[in-house]
């Protein structure tokens, strides 16, 4: 019977030991949110940033369509990340012309 009594005694000191633990970490959280109380705004993605992802012809990098830089060719519409990377794509293409 003894050891029963000392087993129910650990458990009541332990849930109260948890519990003041639970409390010690509310007061310090509060204490910290007490300095900065606006929390910072949840980034939410643009529509550009929401639409498909294309692939840049020179560099293989994927870009969202909204963010690309587009280019017409006939009827087919390429997608560059970069003013560079179209350059460059046009530069190839003019050497194709003239060796053609």
């Amino acid at each position: 019977m003894v050891f029963l009594a000392r087993i129910l005694r650990f458990l009541f000191w332990l849930l109260i030991v948890s519990w003041s633990v639970s409390i010690l970490r509310r007061i310090v959280g509060r204490m910290g949110q007490g300095a900065n109380p606006a929390k910072p705004a949840v980034d939410e993605p643009s529509a550009a940033l929401s639409q498909r992802l294309v692939r840049d012809p020179v560099c293989g990098m994927h870009v969202a369509e909204g963010l690309s830089l587009p280019l017409s060719e006939g009827a087919e519409t390429l997608h560059f990340c970069s003013a560079a990377c179209r350059d460059k794509y046009l530069e190839g293409t003019k050497k194709f012309a003239a060796n053609g």
